[in-house]
């Protein structure tokens, strides 16, 4: 399984190699690390690509690092029914440096962006109604 997510990861940064930051496979579970400004390129090549096939967004969150100057991982979860794969893809910013929004690959990036910013306080361009949803 392993030297399948290691295939996978090679196959992501050769296609995207200025927007692809680098990939590891750890446990059995294959992370990619991209750069925020080109999220949404990142995520129509893991949905479109016969190779990925990537349909489903299972949820973004993020990780708050608050000692970094980019102190925000935004993380994706990504699922692909077809292949039974599944990826996460990590994007570093700041508190104002907002990252591009996803809706318009995946129209369920909705909610998480909303709860993302809402809870960590990521801004995300592009979303149609970017209200706080719990607070």
């Amino acid at each position: 399984m392993d030297e399948m997510l290691d295939r996978l990861g090679q196959t992501i940064k050769i296609a995207l190699p200025t927007s692809v930051i680098g990939y590891e496979v750890v446990c059995g579970e294959l992370t990619v690390s991209a750069k925020a400004a080109d999220i949404v390129k990142v995520a129509t090549f893991l949905h479109d690509d016969p190779a990925c096939q990537f349909i489903c967004i299972i949820d973004i969150t993020a990780v708050d690092r608050p000692s970094r100057e980019q102190r925000f991982d935004v993380v994706y979860h990504f699922l692909s029914p077809r292949l039974n794969h599944r990826i996460r893809v990590k994007a570093a910013t700041d508190e104002v440096t907002p990252v591009p929004s996803l809706i318009d690959v995946f129209r369920g990036a909705d909610w998480f962006e909303r709860e993302t910013y809402d809870l960590y306080g990521v801004l995300f361009t592009g979303h149609p109604d970017m209200r706080r949803i719990l607070t």
